[in-house]
């Protein structure tokens, strides 16, 4: 038996929504419906993608990861089946700056599509920090950046979110909070924890630790996400850290699991910036439509931020 998009397509309302019924009401369609379509995948797959109890439909381990999969495989039906004739009048030079969370985690796949749409567009890119993204758009050194947009000070500096990934708790296989039906910070403090630097991860960490009365049993300062990783993974601590840097093996081939938090993490937000006077030019405007269309965005979404509030980072 092989794998349907029908199936693909309730598994995520299921996953997503935690509730059979919640999801059979979005896709309007019976209860019954999604149970067997759900059943049918388990079958196909030759795995358990949920734990079912009276409160609703928890992901397991694996329907987490296989989640990932399947939100890949709805996207790419939705690119073949929405395709655009490119524009063969969009020629020049695009000068782009990135974040490293971005460059490593994000951009990459996206653009070869872009080089694939856009031949004739030259993509110059730019590893920098946020600060000197910030002022390499004022100061027109780059046309537009790809950044984490809740990152974003200057109020000068316009952004357009694309996407936002959810924090999780980062744990080893096997740990014991896997076992229980709630986690939340106060349970974390009792962990050593490895705090991300890079991308003012740390920042962003401490500020939603501080609206709650705990505080992080710190182990390790890293900006290496990898590093990270290895030591959940080898069970040397726990972390917090967004689903799009989420893998399940380490280098070392050690698996790691995530967790949802009781408490609200904020989100970490993906998307577009460039100077708020800047006038786009045709490659500056091909890009942000590829991503509009790339992430179904219907219109602009621009926000400038405060100096004074608070980042947020992975």
């Amino acid at each position: 038996m092989s794998i349907s998009l029908r199936q693909i397509r309730y598994f995520v309302a299921t996953a997503e929504l935690g509730q059979i019924s919640q999801a059979a009401v979005e896709l309007s369609i019976s209860q019954s419906a999604v149970t067997t379509a759900v059943r049918e995948l388990e079958r196909t797959v030759n795995l358990q993608l949920f734990h079912r109890s009276t409160s609703g439909m928890d992901l397991t381990p694996a329907g987490r990861e296989f989640l990932f999969h399947a939100y890949d495989i709805l996207q790419k039906v939705h690119e073949a089946t929405h395709l655009t004739i490119p524009s063969g009048s969009v020629e020049g030079r695009l000068s782009v700056a990135a974040t490293y969370t971005v460059m490593g985690y994000f951009l990459p796949d996206h653009l070869q599509r872009l080089q694939r749409s856009f031949p004739g567009l030259d993509i110059q890119l730019f590893e920098l920090n946020r600060e000197a993204i910030e002022e390499g758009l004022l100061n027109e050194r780059y046309d537009i950046a790809v950044v984490l947009t809740s990152n974003i000070h200057d109020p000068q500096i316009a952004s357009e979110t694309m996407i936002s990934s959810t924090r999780r708790l980062w744990v080893p296989s096997r740990h014991p909070f896997l076992q229980k039906a709630r986690v939340s910070l106060s349970d974390v403090t009792h962990e050593p924890y490895i705090m991300l630097t890079v991308d003012e991860a740390a920042n962003t960490s401490l500020g939603y630790w501080s609206t709650t009365h705990y505080r992080p049993n710190v182990k390790l300062r890293t900006s290496s996400v990898e590093a990270v990783r290895s030591m959940v993974a080898s069970g040397q601590g726990v972390a917090i850290l967004s689903d799009m840097v989420y893998r399940p093996w380490s280098l070392e081939g050690q698996r790691l699991e995530t967790i949802v938090l009781k408490e609200n993490i904020p989100a970490m937000n993906v998307g577009l910036a460039w100077a708020r006077n800047a006038k786009f030019s045709k490659p500056m405007e091909a890009f942000r439509a590829y991503f509009r269309q790339a992430f179904h965005i219907p219109q602009m979404r621009t926000t400038a931020v405060p100096m004074k509030s608070a980042g947020t980072a992975r």
